[in-house]
């Protein structure tokens, strides 16, 4: 995970949702984008995939190329978001479907920048030296 990552995802969110365009988004849905994207691992990877998700629907191996990821963790995280309404999958094809990001998600786009702050905050933690006395 690193900041440069973030703040790309962060500046493609805002073009993609002005700040006046955010929805209020209930306690429930903002728990589960934090539970998902900030608190578990994998987060900015399932961030990575909805960014690109966003821009059109695109199938595993197409995201594991665009990403640079392998096909297995991207799988991976496309069955996680799935579980979670965060992406539909189109077709039942198991090698060629297409999966698109949800419309639970689609109306709480605006609600991933508190996420980002969180995996941001998260990041600059680890990274601070220990130093003891």
């Amino acid at each position: 995970m690193n900041e440069q990552a973030l703040c790309d995802i962060r500046q493609a969110l805002r073009d993609r949702c002005p700040a006046s365009a955010k929805p209020h988004t209930d306690k429930h849905t903002r728990q589960l984008l934090l539970y998902i994207f900030a608190v578990t691992r994998g987060g900015l990877t399932r961030l990575r995939i909805i960014m690109e998700l966003s821009e059109s629907t695109r199938n595993p191996n197409q995201l594991a190329r665009a990403l640079g990821l392998d096909y297995k963790a991207v799988t991976h995280n496309l069955k996680v978001l799935e579980r979670n309404s965060m992406v539909s999958k189109i077709g039942d094809d198991r090698y060629g479907a297409l999966y698109r990001i949800s419309d639970l998600l689609e109306a709480n786009l605006g609600a991933l920048d508190e996420v980002i702050d969180k995996l941001s905050y998260n990041l600059e933690k680890k990274n601070r030296k220990k130093v003891y006395h």
